[in-house]
């Protein structure tokens, strides 16, 4: 790339790149050069990750089929956006991918927190903060709301943990999560997911 493509910007992680081009041309002479070298070097393209993605946005309005694609964990795609003035706008940016949560969504379940009745809430909180914490701290740098879904699962968990592990909660979902809505509330700094649900900036505050 920086012999024969300087004008080109990318990035890469491990065997993963993303390729910056202004045109649809410029795009499919650098995936041809592409497959090139890499032929020269006994290697091969993915043949399905390997794609040309248009970056529709408010300021590109081309009709293509492909308009979003998958790097490092983010889905970048179209999106409705806000911005400083309050107006709606298109912007292609990044969000936390599907597949992403549903690993996410795998390892919550792993935990079986509804299992571990013995347990207090704190305690559980110093079991596993420090990988919400992760997941929070990258995931939400880009268009925090896509991963709310997801910090819910948690606190469902959560709430039938907390129907386990008080008689009087025992059969009563609804009042379960409401208690635990009032301590998430109370203490957001409990867990690492609950000051980007319930705190200031999050949806359960003012913004």
């Amino acid at each position: 790339m920086q012999r024969n493509h300087p004008q080109i910007s990318f990035e890469r992680y491990a065997d993963d790149g993303v390729c910056h081009c202004q045109t649809k041309e410029q795009a499919e002479e650098l995936l041809a050069a592409l497959k090139q070298r890499f032929k020269d070097c006994k290697l091969e393209l993915h043949p399905e990750k390997t794609r040309i993605v248009y970056c529709k946005d408010d300021d590109r309005r081309g009709d293509y089929s492909e308009t979003c694609f998958d790097f490092l964990g983010f889905t970048f795609r179209p999106r409705r956006s806000k911005n400083r003035w309050g107006k709606f706008f298109i912007n292609f940016s990044p969000a936390v991918s599907n597949k992403a949560t549903k690993a996410i969504r795998q390892e919550v379940r792993r935990w079986k927190l509804h299992l571990r009745s013995d347990k207090a809430l704190d305690d559980l909180a110093r079991m596993f903060n420090a990988v919400i914490h992760g997941w929070v701290n990258y995931y939400s740098a880009f268009y925090q709301s896509a991963l709310y879904p997801t910090l819910r699962h948690i606190d469902r968990k959560l709430m039938l943990w907390a129907t386990r592990k008080f008689k009087r909660l025992k059969g009563h979902k609804r009042q379960a999560t409401h208690w635990l809505e009032r301590i998430a509330r109370q203490n957001t700094q409990l867990f690492a997911h609950w000051r980007l649900l319930y705190g200031q900036a999050g949806i359960g505050g003012a913004g």
